[in-house]
């Protein structure tokens, strides 16, 4: 990746004539693989190599300016705008969807000249009992409601009970089910259960995208990560995703790339592409800049884009926004400029 030209279109130096083309790559939905304990076996992970590449991609990956501003405009497309808070109420609800159909305030959009990309986040994760309110808010966008399922965020509860939960919000108009994995299944090794269990998920969800929350946090090894995101792929998901948001660890740099070499792997031996969304603890234009650069440098451009990229996000588009502002005008606004829900 070069250092000053993030390759996304065309482009002269001035605000008015950004450097970003948000589209769409049309790919054939992963229908998930037979699982092979076999090929699992021989999956490992060498954590001082992922540690050595990680360190080093990022100490000589930059960009300034009107690059930089690029890059954000195209994070902000690939965000999932979330709340899920025990407080969240309609009204949260609703001002966060008026946020998604316009993340950046007019003045903004007026000084980069990008009114005719007609910018929206990439969708709105809600808890289900929210998904009817997100589903209305949003209607005649094209922006999807994304909910959170399966006994989010511990995914302890009973199969049935959760299998039910996914149908639910498919009715309710959710397009995106983010699912939970039981965690015990990759710390005790029972691959078959945990295949099972994201297989029946998908079947859940029909025409639903899946995407499957590893919870990397709490699965003790990074080889355990490289191996559930592989069952995860070959039961058919959509999406492998690090975090609930919840957990003690996190998205970070070094999870990500063990995931994403996963991603690659299963699309060397199958030819389908699964998408990768980060969350939990990415707050910052630095921070979801890197993993946009490590997106690029391993998977190619292809993953640039909203539907194989996702960003699980509440307050980092504010940042977003504030980051823009201060490309147009030289100065930095206060947080309280750009509130979000």
């Amino acid at each position: 990746m070069a250092k000053t030209n993030p390759q996304m279109t065309a482009t002269h130096n001035t605000p008015s004539n950004l450097p970003v083309r948000i589209v769409s790559h049309g790919h054939l939905r992963n229908p998930g693989t037979p699982l092979n304990l076999e090929a699992l076996e021989g999956v490992n992970v060498n954590l001082s190599a992922v540690e050595r590449r990680t360190s080093t991609l990022l100490g000589r990956r930059t960009v300034k300016k009107e690059w930089q501003a690029a890059w954000l405009l195209k994070a902000l497309a690939c965000m999932d705008l979330t709340t899920l808070s025990g407080d969240d109420t309609p009204g949260r609800v609703k001002r966060l969807c008026a946020k998604a159909k316009k993340p950046l305030r007019d003045d903004i959009v007026e000084a980069l000249g990008i009114e005719n990309l007609h910018l929206t986040t990439g969708a709105v994760c809600v808890y289900h009992e929210m998904v009817e309110t997100a589903v209305k808010e949003l209607e005649g966008t094209n922006i999807p409601v994304a909910a959170v399922s399966a006994g989010f965020p511990h995914g302890l509860s009973p199969l049935k009970q959760r299998l039910q939960e996914i149908k639910a919000s498919v009715d309710a108009g959710a397009k995106e089910i983010d699912i939970v994995i039981t965690r015990g299944h990759v710390l005790t090794g029972n691959w078959q259960a945990l295949y099972d269990e994201v297989r029946a998920f998908r079947e859940a969800c029909g025409d639903a995208h899946l995407k499957s929350i590893l919870a990397t946090g709490e699965l003790a090894t990074m080889r355990n990560v490289a191996k559930a995101s592989m069952v995860a792929m070959m039961a058919g998901s959509d999406f492998i995703k690090t975090s609930t948001g919840k957990e003690a660890v996190n998205a970070n740099l070094n999870v990500t790339m063990v995931m994403i070499r996963m991603i690659r792997e299963f699309q060397d031996q199958t030819g389908y592409k699964v998408g990768y969304k980060p969350a939990g603890g990415i707050a910052t234009a630095k921070d979801v800049m890197n993993y946009q650069f490590i997106m690029k440098e391993e998977l190619g451009n292809e993953w640039l884009q909203p539907d194989l990229f996702r960003i699980g996000a509440s307050s980092l588009l504010a940042d977003i926004e504030r980051q823009l502002e201060h490309f147009i005008t030289g100065r930095y606004s206060a947080n309280n400029r750009h509130p979000v829900g």
